[in-house]
């Protein structure tokens, strides 16, 4: 699993160790393990050039201390500062009798660029002088950021003006929630963890790896039937949206529980049955319901249904809309919301923007305004509920930016939480399984094809 914190939190571990070592030794710690990852993505170190973006604080300090180790290998290094009279003064010094140079503008000429301008503290984007010099960074050149690509907010991911697109972030001691959440994490490319020997609490954020979901994935027994491996039921799907309810069940027969239950219009059901003739339909018992996709206007009254009932129920789509905060928080079985950055903005009255700008936060505030775990989809899947750590969903593909593939993951999640699995597990196991299905599947995507891959993405985590 890998585990990310905050900027707070990684402060106060660096603290703690520095005053154990030498002085200086973690930011060499720190630049011998960036410089190693340069080095590896040169073909040569040996005549290679070099180029330095150096700010002010340590995050400078760390590119200036890799570059006198790759300068001392034969590179011709190159630092470019934002501010001449503030360069880190040990840093530059050991530059300097490496060999390396400072200029004051960007070379034209370079076969790496190391992105030291701002640290984990920075916020607000790029002032005007550091884009300047991002702005002059050749076309092409590999641009390696030192910690956190510069402009993001190491905290929660958003970019609030200009910021450095990386191709390799090399972090140090732990991730930073902002190079695993967007927008933040589209700009970090490949992230390298060095590790300089942190002791970190529990973490703020968390993604799940492949060990990690097939730890939670529900698996018969020999004494299993259907019924021991839980119900899900599902209402979905409306004269206007009867594909919808066809997508959900898709997507719950293949979640690990015993049956699917459908619920809803007759000529829904009789689209259901026509496809999945495994299908239950009409009422009965359940351990979990889906409810929401398609479901069209004015069918309030089914979600409130459902809510009274002390079963786990996932809640999406046409479902979210008008709910009750403190009939959520009052439930005792598992809730689990499903919402888009749209449907998300909405239960917060909120423009959607702001959602997807601080998509950490706004999921954090809706778990604890609704009592429920919250699953917010988008180009970064987070899953919250109440104070534990936020799950970040590392699978998927802009290829799921399909109709239909909502649906296919709230009968996914509604039938993990059926087969018995918390409302974050259900939801985190489900984003993944539903991410890397469409990984496998390739594109263009049709949100059927999503629930097809499913048993492949299933089979995928499983192999040993």
């Amino acid at each position: 699993m890998r585990t990310a914190y905050s900027v707070e939190t990684v402060r106060a571990a660096e603290r703690e160790l520095t005053a154990r070592l030498p002085e200086g030794a973690l930011m060499q710690r720190a630049a011998a393990g960036l410089a190693a990852v340069c080095a590896g993505l040169l073909r040569r170190v040996y005549g290679a050039r070099v180029v330095l973006l150096v700010g002010p604080g340590d995050n400078g300090g760390d590119a200036l201390y890799a570059g006198a180790r790759l300068a001392r290998r034969g590179a011709g290094v190159t630092a470019v500062p934002l501010d001449p009279e503030r360069m880190h003064a040990g840093g530059l010094a050991a530059l300097r009798a490496a060999g390396g140079r400072v200029a004051q503008a960007v070379p034209q000429r370079a076969d790496l660029v190391l992105d030291g301008l701002l640290g984990i503290g920075g916020r607000g984007g790029l002032r005007p002088a550091a884009a300047a010099l991002v702005e002059r960074i050749p076309p092409g050149v590999p641009v390696v950021a030192v910690d956190l690509p510069s402009g993001v907010d190491a905290d929660s991911g958003e970019v609030a003006g200009p910021a450095v697109r990386a191709d390799v972030t090399v972090t140090f001691g732990a991730y930073k929630p902002g190079l695993l959440i967007d927008p933040g994490a589209s700009r970090a490319g490949v992230v390298r963890l060095v590790d300089i020997g942190l002791e970190l609490p529990a973490p703020e954020v968390e993604a799940l790896q492949h060990a990690d979901v097939a730890g939670l994935l529900p698996a018969p027994t020999a004494s299993s039937d259907k019924y021991r491996r839980g119900v899900v039921g599902i209402v979905a799907g409306s004269a206007q949206y009867p594909g919808a309810a066809v997508l959900a069940v898709a997507g719950a027969l293949r979640g690990g529980a015993g049956a699917v239950r459908y619920v809803g219009p007759g000529p829904v059901a009789d689209a259901v049955l026509a496809r999945y003739p495994e299908t239950l339909i009409g009422p009965g018992r359940v351990q979990a319901w889906v409810v929401g996709p398609g479901l069209g206007e004015g069918r309030a009254g089914e979600v409130a249904e459902l809510l009274a009932q002390d079963v786990p129920v996932l809640v999406d789509a046409d479902g979210l809309r008008g709910l009750d905060a403190g009939v959520l928080r009052a439930r005792t079985a598992a809730t689990l919301l499903t919402p888009h950055a749209g449907e998300a903005a909405a239960l917060r009255g909120v423009p959607r923007e702001s959602v997807e700008a601080g998509r950490l936060g706004a999921v954090r505030e809706l778990a604890g305004l609704y009592g429920s775990t919250v699953l917010l989809k988008g180009s970064t899947t987070l899953v919250a509920s109440g104070g534990s750590p936020v799950r970040v969903n590392p699978t998927g593909t802009p290829w799921l930016a399909t109709a239909g593939s909502g649906d296919v993951l709230s009968g996914l999640a509604g039938s993990l939480l059926a087969a018995g699995l918390s409302g974050p597990d259900a939801g985190a196991v489900a984003a993944y399984l539903h991410g890397l299905a469409a990984r496998l599947a390739g594109g263009p995507l049709l949100a059927q094809q999503v629930a097809e891959a499913l048993p492949s993405a299933w089979r995928d985590v499983r192999r040993p």
